[in-house]
């Protein structure tokens, strides 16, 4: 795909007026969420590191170029500044990991005015969705009390590409793995898997089916447990169980999961198995975990797919790439509902006494004030000086993250945090 094309056409008219009509100087664009959805009390910053794969790959091909003529918009000079485009600007954003909230400059681009308006949609692109994706992600982390997540939504993901980073994000965002195997191979994310009911339904008896998966897997035999009748499927695991089959789990993928599981379990522990462990899949999501749990189901870990990787309840934020300065000078939006700040800007972030977050400051960047600094320089002049984490690092400062966020914020019942702008 190219990624220079992979834009809105308003993205190349603007910059060739602005060439035509001298408007070359320094301008300010910075990345920010205007507000926080109804049931968002933060976000996770996420998607930076790909944001900069895809700017090194910013350049118009001889294809492309082909192409843009053919559309009869641009003029023989234009198409001659982008055949030598490359992305040139200074990056400055809050790293991968932070916890953010609305009004708050995710990424800021500076350069030339048409060299970094042309950067909008893909910038917007990237961030939006990971954004999206691991903020919902961590709600899934902090309902589940310390059960184990794991992301098995690649199928109903919005294209395979999609699938691909919200497995990148859900990792960031607490889940311990996937079941896509190009995530693992390409991000070093753990997977794992079971079976369908496809492979139990194959077999003449149940039974049958559990024994050949547990031949072939024995370190990862997690029987499928209710294709027919749960409950009568998990007496058939313990008894082979008993024989000398290997289980490493059961899964249970409908029905009431609060009964099911806590009958499993009784099962499980009366025939001293309490090692098995019960894997819940199907609908899972922030909301689902939260009322299974206060309702007393017996689970070790979750498979979380569609609900999750669609960020179903709300899936998409309101984010905006807007002019901030130009050559010196502040640009702002007055009208209602879309106001804008303008300036490049840094965010300073206060605790209180007992180390969790107070408020959040928004300052003119240069300007010093109390606070941890969020904002960090990423490029200098197309140049990389920032030293990426590994995905490991990034799931960490998430977790140290979620220690300081005050625990008021961390409920699925919307809350609000102070952000204030200076």
């Amino acid at each position: 795909m190219k990624i220079a094309l992979s834009t809105d056409l308003y993205e190349l008219t603007m910059a060739q007026s602005y060439l035509e009509h001298g408007k070359k100087g320094k301008a300010v664009f910075s990345l920010f969420v205007r507000k926080l959805p109804p049931n968002r009390n933060f976000l996770i910053s996420c998607g930076l590191e790909t944001l900069m794969e895809h700017l090194e790959n910013f350049t118009f091909d001889k294809e492309s170029l082909l192409y843009l003529k053919s559309l009869g918009i641009f003029k023989d000079f234009f198409l001659d500044y982008l055949e030598e485009y490359k992305v040139k600007a200074n990056i400055y954003a809050i790293p991968e990991g932070r916890i953010v909230f609305e009004n708050e400059p995710i990424v800021q681009i500076e350069g030339n005015l048409p060299d970094v308006q042309i950067l909008e949609t893909v910038v917007i692109n990237v961030i939006h969705f990971h954004m999206v994706i691991a903020s919902k992600a961590v709600r899934s982390f902090l309902a589940s009390k310390g059960k184990a997540l794991v992301d098995f939504g690649l199928r109903r993901a919005h294209t395979l590409e999609a699938g691909l980073f919200a497995a990148r994000a859900s990792y960031i965002g607490g889940f311990e793995g996937t079941s896509n195997l190009e995530a693992g191979r390409r991000f070093g994310i753990p997977v794992y898997g079971t079976v369908a009911h496809s492979y139990i339904m194959i077999f003449d008896k149940e039974e049958e089916a559990f024994k050949a998966f547990a031949k072939s897997f024995p370190e990862r035999a997690i029987h499928l447990i209710d294709t027919y009748d749960t409950l009568k499927a998990i007496d058939k695991v313990i008894h082979l169980v008993k024989e000398g089959m290997p289980a490493v789990g059961v899964r249970i993928d409908s029905g009431d999961i609060p009964y099911l599981t806590k009958e499993v379990r009784k099962k499980l522990k009366k025939a001293g198995l309490e090692h098995i462990k019960i894997i819940v899949s199907g609908g899972v999501d922030e909301y689902k975990i939260e009322e299974w749990l206060k309702e007393g189901a017996e689970i070790d870990a979750f498979g979380v797919g569609t609900k999750f990787i669609t960020s179903a309840d709300h899936p998409y934020l309101d984010m905006a790439y807007k002019l901030v300065e130009y050559e010196g000078k502040p640009k702002y939006k007055t009208s209602p509902g879309k106001v804008t700040f303008p300036y490049k800007r840094q965010v300073f972030r206060t605790y209180n006494e007992n180390g969790k977050m107070d408020k959040d400051f928004v300052v003119l960047y240069g300007k010093e004030r109390e606070g941890e600094k969020l904002v960090e320089e990423v490029m200098k002049n197309g140049s990389l000086i920032y030293k990426f984490p590994s995905l490991k690092e990034i799931r960490d400062r998430v977790m140290d993250e979620l220690e300081r966020l005050p625990n008021h914020l961390k409920e699925l019942k919307k809350a609000y945090y102070e952000v204030i702008i200076e």
